[in-house]
């Protein structure tokens, strides 16, 4: 394993708080997704940080390494052009998967729009370390994997969420970005005890921490990273901090952004409780959700920040002694029996397909509303126009058109997609109907022509009818 350099105190860049991050006192480090980053035209927000000696660490949300294919080669790419065009000492993805379907199952490629758990089991394993593998050959930094929030669980789970992380980064050597927002997502939705999972963690393996709020409603938490971090979660920030050292400790936020006193309250309320947990460490007490208990011992941190090693000590019974190759045949059969899972659960989410047996289906209810939900926030970001021409009927009109139409590319073609589905729909004849027609139009012209002439005739139809 890569050693690390120590991180300090961050908060997530957003360009809508890009001028308060720069003035906030203490920041050592910021995140910046990766994904809205161009290697060509860095902001130059990031530009002055990085001038100022502040890090800056791109951090993926579209590889999908917990997919059963392998880890698309251009999407690799572009993750190793924003680190090297951002000076980062590392990259970050997620252990999830994003998409399903494709030439593995003969079915339609879906994409979810968001992160989703892939199943604890050894058939998952098996294919998130190799798509593991494949990203750390070709990244020119280490790269680090988060543990997701879930509303759902899969069933037939042969391991904990604990068990998996420490085999992944037991087998891969890959480091590991701990959200304990997301630990405590899991406890209130799937029941798992936060202590337990940090129990069974290498922490030694992580590279940081993120910490950020949610909402609980109808007894199901929702990481939003929209509202202030709640008590729970920084209890178990201490619990982690108590047992080791964090190189780094982040603040997430990505929308509905209060005022910057209010930003530098929680990053002031996220510094003191890792400060007084390791105090509390080092005396032989700590506080594990308001009890008393003898803490692991801390793992040691070099004089210079550098995180050393793992190695093999306290490893529990259930991690293999030494990194596991799977054979390409049996990892193919791994690959084909996940993709045929994760596409008919992606598939009852998006395209109200029947459930897949063993899930809860009224937990896959609010999955799907909350996928929907989130396609309409963003498609609005995206394209700023469509809840502008559309005014109120924006949101309820995308959620119907949601619950039928699945996304199949970008949030920009999903966008394209809707204002396409409406005016095939008819509606009436108005000031808004004309905006929208004459937006479809102007943003739907200079694009590569297919491939298939069938298809370049029924764009070409489409955009005569449009534009009568």
């Amino acid at each position: 394993m890569q050693q690390l350099r120590r991180l300090g105190t961050g908060i997530g860049w957003r360009p809508e708080i890009a001028e308060a991050v720069e003035r906030m006192p203490g920041i050592d480090w910021v995140e910046a997704v990766a994904e809205n980053v161009c290697p060509g035209h860095v902001p130059e927000s990031l530009l002055r940080l990085r001038e100022r000696g502040v890090t800056v660490v791109p951090h993926g949300v579209s590889l999908g390494l917990g997919g059963a294919d392998r880890p698309d080669a251009s999407r690799l790419t572009a993750l190793a052009e924003r680190a090297e065009a951002l000076g980062s000492p590392l990259v970050t993805e997620h252990i999830a998967f994003v998409r399903a379907g494709g030439p593995l199952t003969a079915s339609p490629l879906l994409e979810a729009g968001h992160l989703l758990p892939v199943p604890r089991t050894r058939d998952a394993l098996d294919v998130l370390c190799a798509n593991v593998r494949a990203a750390q050959a070709a990244l020119p930094v280490p790269l680090a994997v988060e543990n997701i929030a879930a509303l759902i669980s899969w069933p037939g789970e042969e391991m904990t969420e604990g068990q998996f992380l420490y085999d992944l980064a037991d087998r891969t050597g890959v480091h590991l970005l701990i959200d304990v927002a997301n630990l405590h997502t899991n406890h209130v939705n799937r029941g798992e005890d936060p202590s337990k999972a940090l129990d069974e963690l290498p922490v030694e393996a992580i590279a940081y921490v993120h910490v950020a709020g949610g909402f609980e409603r109808d007894g199901v938490w929702h990481d939003s990273h929209a509202h202030p971090v709640p008590e729970p979660v920084l209890g178990i920030l201490a619990d982690l901090a108590s047992r080791v050292a964090p190189p780094g400790v982040l603040l997430e936020r990505d929308e509905n952004f209060p005022e910057p006193a209010d930003l530098e309250r929680e990053l002031a309320a996220i510094r003191r409780t890792v400060t007084r947990a390791r105090a509390r460490a080092t005396v032989g007490a700590g506080t594990r959700g308001g009890v008393t208990y003898a803490p692991t011992p801390p793992k040691a941190i070099t004089g210079d920040g550098v995180v050393p090693d793992p190695g093999t000590a306290g490893r529990p019974e259930h991690a293999a002694a030494a990194p596991v190759e799977v054979p390409t045949g049996a990892e193919d059969a791994a690959r084909q029996r996940l993709a045929l899972a994760q596409a008919a659960l992606l598939s009852a989410l998006v395209a109200g397909t029947p459930a897949p047996e063993g899930f809860d289906r009224v937990r896959l209810r609010v999955q799907a509303r909350a996928l929907a939900a989130k396609r309409a926030d963003v498609v609005a970001k995206v394209a700023p126009e469509l809840p502008e021409i559309l005014a109120e009927v924006y949101r309820p009109a995308f959620l119907a058109y949601a619950q039928g139409h699945p996304m199949s590319g970008g949030y920009r073609r999903d966008a394209l997609d809707f204002a396409e589905h409406l005016l095939l729909a008819g509606l009436p004849e108005s000031a808004e109907t004309r905006l929208l027609r004459e937006w479809w139009l102007e943003r739907s012209g200079p694009a590569p022509l297919s491939r298939r002439p069938g298809a370049r005739l029924a764009r070409a139809t489409l955009r005569v009818l449009l534009g009568r």
